[in-house]
């Protein structure tokens, strides 16, 4: 059973990141308006707040929950994520944020293998929601699709980069 201590510092921050990373992907393709970003950005942070309180999380899935709240992680995430992303634009932070995901589905399969498919699984379920998070193309909330077209690619995109783990395409919003 893969830990904390099975990474390197680097590492673990990348997986602690990734679902951070994933909810990015999505809001960059489709940046609707304020209200929008706002329900996308906040969804990976339910995620995780939901994946500390589930009895059926994997081991691996809560210890990323868990230690994002050490406040030595949320820096290293914060730094991470700084240099990484610091100055692109929406197209360039939905490529990187693909790339990074890319990166950690081959980071699981080296290094966490047997829970590997079930983190995949996890963060493509993040993306998820995080692309049903917000209404694109209304007002307010009002109106719109729960899914744009674009959302809907870069869901596809993610699911590609993690290896199409398991559950991925399926029950996603086609309102």
């Amino acid at each position: 059973m893969a830990s904390k201590s099975s990474f390197t510092p680097e590492e673990w921050s990348r997986l602690v990141a990734s679902p951070v990373v994933a909810s990015m992907a999505i809001t960059a393709a489709d940046p609707g308006g304020l209200w929008s970003l706002l329900q996308e950005s906040m969804s990976s942070g339910w995620a995780l707040l939901e994946a500390k309180q589930d009895a059926q999380a994997t081991p691996l899935v809560k210890a990323v929950a868990d230690d994002i709240a050490n406040a030595e992680t949320r820096n290293a995430v914060r730094e991470s994520f700084q240099a990484q992303f610091k100055g692109s634009q929406f197209a360039d932070v939905k490529r990187k944020a693909i790339e990074e995901l890319h990166a950690v589905s081959g980071l699981l399969d080296a290094k966490a293998p047997d829970e590997a498919s079930a983190f995949k699984s996890w963060l493509w379920s993040v993306a998820q929601k995080s692309a049903e998070a917000g209404k694109e193309g209304g007002f307010l909330g009002f109106g719109g699709v729960a899914v744009s077209d674009a959302e809907k690619a870069t869901l596809a995109e993610i699911a590609t980069a993690l290896g199409n783990p398991a559950g991925s395409g399926a029950g996603l919003a086609e309102t």
